[in-house]
């Protein structure tokens, strides 16, 4: 019997809780190198992004990254009502709120807008990855509602914990293009 969405997510946030400090610096500096290599990365003007939480790939470094680089950066403020979210571009993590669950979102009077077609590379994050690039989140719906409208490349940055053979899929489930971990990088499309 196929676990259900709900306990999947359960026992995932427990493993990744379990890594030590050190690991998951580790692990993060190898995701990003295979990030920073990757075409889609490198040729991208503008990419989208949340800003990590505690047990996520450190996306901070992502973000730093990027702006050294002479990339512009977006991350979405989230719109609970209709669960939607919209992107906006960061210039300093001066703009940056913490809004529910220790969120970092943009502050919308410091920010600009950002059309999602001109995000080059959306950055999906997940709790956990099949191999064929379906995707279970974190569960508010809200990156599965903003891909029905966006037509650019989509990546994510996973630990190889995170990746199992299987999940159960919903019709509206849209797969990532790729997923970048610390051991490889997986092409699904």
């Amino acid at each position: 019997m196929m676990q259900t969405k709900q306990m999947l997510r359960t026992n995932m946030k427990s493993r990744l809780k379990e890594m030590t400090n050190k690991e998951k610096v580790e692990l993060d500096d190898r995701i990003l190198e295979n990030l920073f290599t990757y075409d889609p990365y490198k040729e991208a003007e503008t990419i989208g992004l949340t800003v990590a939480m505690k047990n996520e790939v450190n996306t901070k470094k992502v973000i730093e990254h990027s702006w050294s680089v002479g990339k512009k950066v977006a991350v979405p403020k989230c719109h609970p009502e209709d669960k939607s979210m919209t992107f906006r571009y960061l210039n300093s993590w001066d703009e940056l709120e913490t809004v529910y669950f220790g969120l970092k979102e943009p502050k919308p009077e410091l920010t600009k807008a950002c059309e999602p077609k001109n995000i080059q590379l959306l950055v999906i994050p997940g709790l956990l990855f099949d191999e064929n690039g379906y995707r279970i989140g974190f569960g508010g719906g809200y990156y599965d509602r903003f891909l029905q409208q966006y037509e650019n490349q989509t990546v994510s940055l996973a630990y190889s914990i995170q990746l199992v053979e299987k999940l159960p899929v919903e019709p509206f489930d849209l797969p990532v293009e790729t997923l970048i971990t610390d051991k490889k990088i997986l092409r699904f499309t």
